[in-house]
Protein backbone atom coordinates (compact mmCIF):
# COMPACT_ATOMS: atom_id res chain seq x y z
CA UNK A 1 0.00 0.00 0.00
CA UNK A 2 1.39 2.87 -1.33
CA UNK A 3 2.11 5.70 1.97
CA UNK A 4 0.70 8.83 1.16
CA UNK A 5 1.08 12.07 2.72
CA UNK A 6 -2.35 12.30 3.91
CA UNK A 7 -1.92 9.02 5.78
CA UNK A 8 1.36 9.87 7.74
CA UNK A 9 -0.39 13.34 8.73
CA UNK A 10 -3.79 11.63 9.85
CA UNK A 11 -1.34 9.31 12.22
CA UNK A 12 0.73 11.97 13.12
CA UNK A 13 -2.12 13.86 14.97
CA UNK A 14 -3.82 11.19 16.17
CA UNK A 15 -0.43 10.14 18.02
CA UNK A 16 1.22 12.86 18.28
CA UNK A 17 4.60 11.39 16.97
CA UNK A 18 6.90 12.76 14.54
CA UNK A 19 6.17 12.90 11.54
CA UNK A 20 9.34 10.45 10.47
CA UNK A 21 8.17 7.67 13.19
CA UNK A 22 4.80 8.00 12.08
CA UNK A 23 6.01 7.20 7.91
CA UNK A 24 8.62 4.83 9.02
CA UNK A 25 5.67 2.98 11.57
CA UNK A 26 3.27 2.86 8.16
CA UNK A 27 5.43 1.76 6.25
CA UNK A 28 6.51 -1.19 8.39
CA UNK A 29 3.18 -1.93 8.52
CA UNK A 30 2.42 -1.67 4.84
CA UNK A 31 0.05 1.37 5.56
CA UNK A 32 -1.68 -0.44 8.13
CA UNK A 33 -2.92 2.92 10.34
CA UNK A 34 -4.41 1.03 13.49
CA UNK A 35 -1.28 -1.36 13.36
CA UNK A 36 1.07 1.82 13.13
CA UNK A 37 -0.75 3.32 16.08
CA UNK A 38 -0.30 0.51 18.03
CA UNK A 39 3.74 0.16 17.32
CA UNK A 40 3.85 4.09 18.26
CA UNK A 41 1.90 3.79 21.58
CA UNK A 42 4.13 0.95 22.84
CA UNK A 43 7.02 2.87 21.69
CA UNK A 44 5.56 5.74 23.47
CA UNK A 45 5.50 3.78 26.19
CA UNK A 46 8.96 2.49 26.02
CA UNK A 47 10.53 5.63 25.56
CA UNK A 48 8.87 7.02 28.70
CA UNK A 49 10.37 4.12 30.54
CA UNK A 50 13.49 5.25 29.71
CA UNK A 51 12.90 8.57 30.01
CA UNK A 52 11.50 8.13 33.96
CA UNK A 53 14.86 8.22 35.57
CA UNK A 54 15.94 11.86 34.27
CA UNK A 55 15.24 15.03 36.48
CA UNK A 56 12.15 16.40 36.17
CA UNK A 57 12.40 19.76 38.30
CA UNK A 58 9.97 22.28 35.93
CA UNK A 59 6.40 22.11 35.67
CA UNK A 60 3.05 24.00 36.74
CA UNK A 61 1.00 24.00 39.76
CA UNK A 62 -2.44 23.65 38.96
CA UNK A 63 -5.62 24.03 41.41
CA UNK A 64 -8.81 22.88 41.07
CA UNK A 65 -11.78 23.76 43.56
CA UNK A 66 -15.51 24.00 44.41
CA UNK A 67 -17.58 24.92 47.03
CA UNK A 68 -16.07 23.87 49.82
CA UNK A 69 -13.11 21.39 48.52
CA UNK A 70 -9.84 22.45 46.54
CA UNK A 71 -6.60 20.62 45.59
CA UNK A 72 -3.22 21.72 44.14
CA UNK A 73 -1.32 19.33 42.25
CA UNK A 74 2.15 19.17 40.87
CA UNK A 75 3.04 18.23 37.59
CA UNK A 76 6.68 17.92 36.38
CA UNK A 77 8.83 18.15 33.39
CA UNK A 78 12.33 19.05 32.67
CA UNK A 79 12.40 22.14 30.77
CA UNK A 80 10.78 25.41 31.80
CA UNK A 81 9.89 24.98 27.91
CA UNK A 82 7.70 22.36 27.68
CA UNK A 83 6.05 23.63 30.86
CA UNK A 84 4.35 26.03 29.10
CA UNK A 85 3.53 23.87 26.12
CA UNK A 86 -0.03 23.84 25.33
CA UNK A 87 -0.10 19.49 25.59
CA UNK A 88 1.54 19.98 28.78
CA UNK A 89 -0.44 22.64 30.05
CA UNK A 90 -3.71 20.77 29.20
CA UNK A 91 -2.99 18.05 30.84
CA UNK A 92 -1.87 19.34 33.84
CA UNK A 93 -5.08 20.77 34.08
CA UNK A 94 -7.29 18.03 33.30
CA UNK A 95 -5.54 15.80 35.42
CA UNK A 96 -6.17 18.66 38.50
CA UNK A 97 -10.05 18.38 37.38
CA UNK A 98 -10.17 14.39 37.63
CA UNK A 99 -8.22 15.12 41.40
CA UNK A 100 -11.16 16.81 42.68
CA UNK A 101 -13.79 15.25 41.04
CA UNK A 102 -12.34 11.89 42.09
CA UNK A 103 -11.59 12.67 45.44
CA UNK A 104 -8.30 10.67 45.02
CA UNK A 105 -6.38 10.56 48.18
CA UNK A 106 -2.34 10.31 46.68
CA UNK A 107 -0.94 10.08 43.73
CA UNK A 108 -1.24 6.28 43.22
CA UNK A 109 -4.59 6.19 43.54
CA UNK A 110 -5.00 9.28 40.95
CA UNK A 111 -2.65 7.52 38.52
CA UNK A 112 -5.83 4.91 37.77
CA UNK A 113 -8.22 7.71 37.74
CA UNK A 114 -9.80 8.52 33.87
CA UNK A 115 -9.38 11.34 32.29
CA UNK A 116 -12.30 12.49 29.69
CA UNK A 117 -10.57 10.47 26.42
CA UNK A 118 -11.31 7.15 28.45
CA UNK A 119 -7.30 6.81 29.16
CA UNK A 120 -5.68 6.78 32.44
CA UNK A 121 -4.01 9.83 34.21
CA UNK A 122 -0.71 7.28 33.69
CA UNK A 123 -1.74 6.38 30.24
CA UNK A 124 -2.10 9.98 29.53
CA UNK A 125 0.93 11.05 30.94
CA UNK A 126 3.05 8.24 28.77
CA UNK A 127 1.55 9.16 26.14
CA UNK A 128 2.44 12.89 26.91
CA UNK A 129 6.26 11.63 27.24
CA UNK A 130 6.35 10.60 23.56
CA UNK A 131 5.12 13.68 22.12
CA UNK A 132 6.80 15.88 24.04
CA UNK A 133 9.87 14.10 24.20
CA UNK A 134 10.64 15.15 27.92
CA UNK A 135 10.12 12.66 31.37
CA UNK A 136 6.51 14.18 33.12
CA UNK A 137 5.58 13.28 36.09
CA UNK A 138 2.38 13.89 38.95
CA UNK A 139 4.47 14.61 41.80
CA UNK A 140 2.65 15.95 44.69
CA UNK A 141 -0.77 16.58 45.68
CA UNK A 142 -2.03 19.31 48.57
CA UNK A 143 -5.58 18.97 49.72
CA UNK A 144 -8.64 21.30 52.02
CA UNK A 145 -11.63 19.32 52.31
CA UNK A 146 -14.48 20.57 53.94
CA UNK A 147 -13.48 23.81 54.45
CA UNK A 148 -15.26 26.54 55.28
CA UNK A 149 -14.35 29.79 53.35
CA UNK A 150 -10.98 28.26 51.32
CA UNK A 151 -8.96 30.85 49.47
CA UNK A 152 -6.95 29.45 46.36
CA UNK A 153 -4.26 31.37 44.01
CA UNK A 154 -1.41 30.14 41.64
CA UNK A 155 1.44 32.54 40.84
CA UNK A 156 2.86 32.38 37.50
CA UNK A 157 2.08 28.41 37.48
CA UNK A 158 4.94 27.93 39.95
CA UNK A 159 3.61 28.45 43.43
CA UNK A 160 0.13 27.24 44.27
CA UNK A 161 -1.35 28.08 47.47
CA UNK A 162 -4.85 26.93 48.99
CA UNK A 163 -5.95 28.23 52.80
CA UNK A 164 -8.63 27.81 55.08
CA UNK A 165 -10.61 30.98 56.84
CA UNK A 166 -13.00 30.46 59.18
CA UNK A 167 -15.41 33.87 58.79
CA UNK A 168 -13.97 37.19 56.79
CA UNK A 169 -15.12 37.52 53.23
CA UNK A 170 -13.91 35.48 50.06
CA UNK A 171 -11.44 38.41 49.66
CA UNK A 172 -9.78 38.05 52.48
CA UNK A 173 -9.45 34.25 51.63
CA UNK A 174 -7.73 35.08 48.23
CA UNK A 175 -5.81 38.20 49.73
CA UNK A 176 -4.59 35.49 52.50
CA UNK A 177 -3.52 32.60 49.89
CA UNK A 178 -1.99 35.61 47.57
CA UNK A 179 0.38 36.56 50.83
CA UNK A 180 1.56 32.67 51.56
CA UNK A 181 2.61 32.34 47.88
CA UNK A 182 4.45 35.50 48.61
CA UNK A 183 5.89 35.09 52.05
CA UNK A 184 5.89 31.77 52.38
CA UNK A 185 5.55 31.28 56.02
CA UNK A 186 6.48 28.24 57.73
CA UNK A 187 4.11 28.10 60.73
CA UNK A 188 0.41 29.00 61.24
CA UNK A 189 1.19 31.11 64.33
CA UNK A 190 4.79 31.38 66.46
CA UNK A 191 3.10 28.73 69.17
CA UNK A 192 3.70 26.03 66.56
CA UNK A 193 6.94 26.41 65.46
CA UNK A 194 8.52 23.21 66.94
CA UNK A 195 9.98 23.04 70.25
CA UNK A 196 13.46 21.51 68.86
CA UNK A 197 13.18 24.64 66.38
CA UNK A 198 12.80 26.62 69.36
CA UNK A 199 15.48 25.48 71.70
CA UNK A 200 17.98 25.92 68.22
CA UNK A 201 16.62 29.86 68.10
CA UNK A 202 17.75 30.67 71.77
CA UNK A 203 21.06 28.82 71.37
CA UNK A 204 22.12 30.98 68.34
CA UNK A 205 20.79 34.31 69.85
CA UNK A 206 22.86 33.91 73.14
CA UNK A 207 25.71 32.54 70.55
CA UNK A 208 25.27 36.05 69.35
CA UNK A 209 24.99 37.88 72.45
CA UNK A 210 28.12 40.81 72.54
CA UNK A 211 30.43 40.19 75.60
CA UNK A 212 28.69 43.42 77.10
CA UNK A 213 25.47 42.13 76.91
CA UNK A 214 26.69 38.78 78.29
CA UNK A 215 27.98 40.28 81.39
CA UNK A 216 24.42 41.59 82.14
CA UNK A 217 22.06 39.95 84.29
CA UNK A 218 20.85 36.41 83.79
CA UNK A 219 17.29 37.87 83.78
CA UNK A 220 18.06 40.86 81.69
CA UNK A 221 19.94 38.15 79.39
CA UNK A 222 16.86 36.21 78.77
CA UNK A 223 14.24 39.52 77.95
CA UNK A 224 16.87 40.00 75.03
CA UNK A 225 17.24 36.52 73.93
CA UNK A 226 13.38 36.22 73.98
CA UNK A 227 12.66 39.00 72.33
CA UNK A 228 15.20 38.01 69.46
CA UNK A 229 13.41 34.92 69.65
CA UNK A 230 10.13 36.36 69.39
CA UNK A 231 11.00 38.72 66.46
CA UNK A 232 12.10 35.73 64.28
CA UNK A 233 9.07 33.32 65.21
CA UNK A 234 7.03 36.15 63.77
CA UNK A 235 8.70 36.37 60.28
CA UNK A 236 8.23 32.90 59.89
CA UNK A 237 4.92 32.29 60.91
CA UNK A 238 1.49 33.40 59.27
CA UNK A 239 -0.14 35.31 61.85
CA UNK A 240 3.12 37.85 62.78
CA UNK A 241 3.80 38.82 59.55
CA UNK A 242 3.11 41.89 58.05
CA UNK A 243 -0.14 41.43 55.64
CA UNK A 244 1.65 42.30 51.91
CA UNK A 245 -2.36 44.39 51.10
CA UNK A 246 -1.86 46.16 54.49
CA UNK A 247 1.42 46.75 55.46
CA UNK A 248 0.68 48.55 58.30
CA UNK A 249 -1.15 45.65 59.63
CA UNK A 250 -0.21 42.08 60.55
CA UNK A 251 -2.09 38.76 59.33
CA UNK A 252 -3.54 38.53 62.59
CA UNK A 253 -4.62 41.93 62.96
CA UNK A 254 -5.94 41.88 59.61
CA UNK A 255 -8.15 38.73 60.13
CA UNK A 256 -8.50 40.29 63.44
CA UNK A 257 -10.45 43.39 61.55
CA UNK A 258 -12.80 40.77 59.78
CA UNK A 259 -13.35 37.68 62.68
CA UNK A 260 -11.70 36.12 61.01
CA UNK A 261 -9.25 33.13 61.68
CA UNK A 262 -6.68 31.18 59.31
CA UNK A 263 -7.72 27.01 59.87
CA UNK A 264 -4.86 25.36 58.32
CA UNK A 265 -2.89 26.34 54.40
CA UNK A 266 -0.95 24.14 51.72
CA UNK A 267 1.26 25.88 49.83
CA UNK A 268 3.98 23.99 47.18
CA UNK A 269 6.43 25.16 45.03
CA UNK A 270 7.34 23.96 41.59
CA UNK A 271 10.38 21.79 42.01
CA UNK A 272 10.38 21.86 45.92
CA UNK A 273 12.68 19.19 47.26
CA UNK A 274 14.19 18.23 43.23
CA UNK A 275 18.04 18.64 43.31
CA UNK A 276 18.58 20.17 39.71
CA UNK A 277 21.16 18.51 37.26
CA UNK A 278 23.30 21.93 36.28
CA UNK A 279 24.58 21.20 32.90
CA UNK A 280 28.20 22.76 32.33
CA UNK A 281 28.34 22.82 28.83
CA UNK A 282 31.82 24.41 28.22
CA UNK A 283 33.25 21.51 30.19
CA UNK A 284 31.37 18.91 28.13
CA UNK A 285 32.85 19.82 24.36
CA UNK A 286 36.23 20.69 26.02
CA UNK A 287 36.15 16.90 26.85
CA UNK A 288 34.31 15.93 23.59
CA UNK A 289 37.58 17.99 21.46
CA UNK A 290 39.92 16.04 23.82
CA UNK A 291 39.25 12.53 22.90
Amino acid sequence: MEITATLVKELRERSGAGMMECKKALTEHKGDIEAAMEHLRKTGLAKADKKADRVAAEGRIVVAAEAARAVLVEVNSETDFVAKDENFVGFSEAVAQVALSSGAADIEALKSVKLADGSSVEEARAALIAKVGENVQVRRMAWITAGQNVGSYVHGGRIGVLVDVKGGSPELAKGLAMHIAAMNPQYLTPADAPADFVAKEKEIALAQMSEKDKAKPADIQEKMISGKLNKTLAEISLTGQAYILDTDSTVEQALKKEGAEVLSFQRLMVGEGIEKVVEDYAAEVAKAMQV
